[in-house]
């Protein structure tokens, strides 16, 4: 198990987040702040989700200087913050304990005798999110930890009175390994965050040591040899697969796509018809989401009633293929896609549903994963009508890569790019046609774009 100290949270009242809007930390203060603990937090951007934690009354600074630790007994921050940022070197020389992100997670989840954890490297929020759904609705009262808001827990987290957790498992710099699962969620392999991992099987072995740590329960793609190849071997866990064939424990038959966001399909388990599962989102990739959200809740003792009741209500993650309005007949979607393949299946999936044209607007997400994946993104992103894209977000990177937007432009047709979302709005409002998708992808704050959109007026 992971090197952490499970009584850092003993005899501590005020906490205090370095970056905390982030979609990691938001969760982590949702369950603090509901067991009564003192919340304060820093950023250097506002947003969303700043604006809840504020309407929760926690004091957040906009702005990282040393003097905003005054008084903390406990300092947790997230990755993404840079080593030489001023609040976190205060930090480091104040005496006070600092934690990063991922480890008080892990002490979190240790709380918990049936603690859920999903990973892979697409699908966790939604399939996170759908499970949560599901247990809520069978009233097993879990806690949760979600990276995008969910609509039916109010936010990202949820502090609830029962043994069972589901948790967002982040494969970043190994931040899961710190985690305590005893069920394991193992979704998809895919080659990420490629200057950590440097390699596709480092990825693997990775995901590896994460299904080793889980106390019972492993429930696998089967259908994904690369995450087939991480749990190989492995005899002293129950293993249980899921997917779209046959050879599963739980697999989906009679998948029905319908135009727009309904489908449905026939779960299974070993041979056996459960019933029919109705969706309300889109894409095949959902239907793979689902089973493995089937099977990980009725594991844990959920209904098939509540499964399909959970599944029905859920409309979907915040930022994950979110239909946020429409503007002129013109319809403005976001989603959270920021790999390649993310990009692809998101793309292919609002190809599929009717719109005349199919706008992407991308800001591309660290130096690194854009270099080293430069033409994957192109033909990614090239699947859409009409591309338009910022500059890169750098986040925690140095641009030592010599790597602009201007670069994967062209490699795309007829794409453009501009510095400013300003621009961008502007640009796409003036030139998308009534019965148009415009769906901004991207990790970072491209939804201030979309938002931008949203409340575009022609000058």
């Amino acid at each position: 198990m992971a090197d952490i100290d499970l009584n850092i949270l003993n005899g501590k009242k005020h906490i205090h987040f370095i970056g905390i809007g982030g979609s990691g930390m938001f969760p982590l203060v949702q369950i603090l702040h509901g067991q009564g603990y003192y919340i304060t937090g820093s950023d250097n951007n506002e947003g969303d989700t700043i604006e809840i934690e504020r309407s929760m009354g926690i004091p957040v600074v906009i702005g990282q200087r040393a003097e905003n630790i005054k008084g903390a007994d406990l300092i947790v921050y997230t990755a993404a913050i840079l080593p030489d940022n001023e609040e976190l070197v205060a930090a480091k020389n104040s005496g006070v304990p600092v934690i990063e992100r991922s480890r008080l997670l892990g002490v979190v989840t240790s709380w918990f005798d049936n603690c859920i954890c999903v990973c892979g490297t697409h699908g966790k929020t939604t399939t996170t999110s759908m499970i949560t759904q599901i247990l809520l609705e069978a009233e097993m009262d879990p806690s949760a930890v979600i990276g995008g808001k969910l609509k039916a827990i109010g936010g990202n987290g949820r502090y609830g009175g029962s043994d069972l957790m589901v948790c967002e498992a982040c494969e970043f710099v190994d931040t899961f390994l710190q985690l305590y699962p005893d069920t394991a969620v193992i979704l998809n392999i895919d080659a990420d965050h490629l200057d950590y991992f440097k390699t596709l099987d480092n990825i693997i072995a990775s995901f590896r040591k994460f299904a080793q740590l889980t106390s019972r329960t492993i429930i696998v793609n089967g259908d994904d040899a690369n995450s087939m190849k991480a749990v190989e071997g492995i005899n002293d866990k129950k293993i249980i697969t899921f997917g779209t064939s046959s050879k599963n424990d739980y697999y989906a038959e009679n998948i029905v796509q319908s135009v727009g966001v309904k489908s449905s399909f026939d779960l299974y388990c070993k041979g056996e018809k459960l019933g029919t599962v109705q969706l309300s989102v889109p894409g095949s990739h959902n239907v793979l989401n689902a089973v493995a959200a089937c099977a990980a809740a009725l594991e844990a003792g959920a209904s098939f009633e509540s499964v399909t009741a959970g599944l029905a209500e859920f409309r979907g993650a915040g930022r994950r293929f979110e239909i946020l309005g429409e503007v002129g007949g013109v319809t403005i979607a976001d989603d959270y896609a920021h790999h390649p393949a993310e990009v692809k299946v998101t793309l292919e999936t609002a190809k599929k549903m009717g719109f005349k044209n199919v706008w992407a607007v991308h800001q591309p997400f660290t130096y690194s994963r854009t270099s080293m994946l430069l033409d994957d993104f192109a033909e990614a992103l090239s699947v859409a009508d009409k591309v338009v894209m910022s500059e890169i977000m750098g986040s925690r990177e140095v641009n030592t890569y010599n790597i602009y937007t201007k670069d994967l432009a062209e490699k795309i047709d007829g794409s453009v790019w501009f510095p400013e979302f300003g621009e961008i709005a502007e640009y796409v409002m003036k030139n998308a046609q009534p019965g148009d998708l415009v769906i901004t992808l991207g990790c970072g704050d491209i939804y201030k774009c979309a938002k931008m959109m949203l409340n575009f007026k022609e000058k």
